[in-house]
């Protein structure tokens, strides 16, 4: 049978995070059981903070991993969390109302920022939402500066076969109806949380996408069993010049 394309238009994704955006914090640890505290504390130890240059979190949602790199740098960097949902980032400035990170609306396959600002360019959960994979990880690498690195927290699909159709059974039957129970929205966000996993690339599929971007070094590391994947790649260091003989 042939799959159906998952609709990840601007207008979609962003309409439909705006309506459960007032429950979103409290969905996301109920439906993961308080794991996802951890992939995040995982990846800015992984990831960590280096030199006095900026920090971008795209796809920023209420900001939880914009907040973790903030405390992770001690506060000694600026902290800058983007995204184009209106309501998400409403909730983040206020969970941030004591924090200096500072929110922004934008897309992230457009970004407003000058090429090589960012010593780390991270996304959690929000690459699989951006409508071309493509230009948003090319956006992603052009405001990294040379040296630096992205950090890509996603949703995956575990491999060992026994866990694999267990979690596959809860993700794409219990989860939707507990979120439509709890976040009741006109767009089936919880429907659309198994679908765009389903269809986006994972593994080498995406280290592959992360390199055609432009980055080496590429590695990825399943977290929890492969429910999630932390994918690391460095933006290529400036060149020296070649010497003359």
């Amino acid at each position: 049978m042939t799959q159906t394309t998952v609709d990840k238009s601007n207008q979609r994704v962003r309409r439909m995070f705006g309506e459960i955006a007032p429950r979103y914090d409290l969905m996301n640890h109920v439906l993961s059981g308080g794991v996802d505290y951890w992939w995040r504390w995982r990846t800015v130890r992984m990831v960590p903070p280096t030199g006095e240059a900026p920090i971008l979190d795209v796809c920023t949602g209420t900001g939880d991993l914009a907040f973790a790199y903030r405390k992770k740098s001690g506060g000694r960097v600026p902290v800058i969390g983007t995204d184009f949902t209106f309501e998400m980032l409403q909730r983040a400035r206020e969970k941030g109302k004591s924090s200096d990170v500072l929110f922004m609306e934008a897309d992230t396959q457009v970004l407003p920022f000058p090429s090589d600002t960012f010593q780390i360019v991270s996304v959690a959960f929000g690459l699989r939402n951006v409508c071309d994979t493509q230009t948003g990880l090319r956006e992603m690498t052009r405001v990294c500066v040379p040296g630096g690195q992205v950090a890509i927290l996603e949703f995956s699909k575990p491999t060992n076969p026994v866990f694999k159709r267990i979690y596959a059974a809860y993700f794409r039957y219990v989860l939707p109806r507990i979120g439509q129970l709890f976040a009741k929205n006109q767009h089936d966000a919880y429907n659309y949380l198994p679908e765009s996993v389903a269809q986006f690339p994972e593994g080498q599929a995406l280290a592959a996408l992360m390199e055609e971007a432009g980055l080496d070094e590429v590695r990825f590391h399943p977290l929890t069993f492969g429910i999630a994947t932390l994918y690391i790649g460095r933006k290529p260091a400036t060149e020296n010049p070649a010497s003359g003989n």
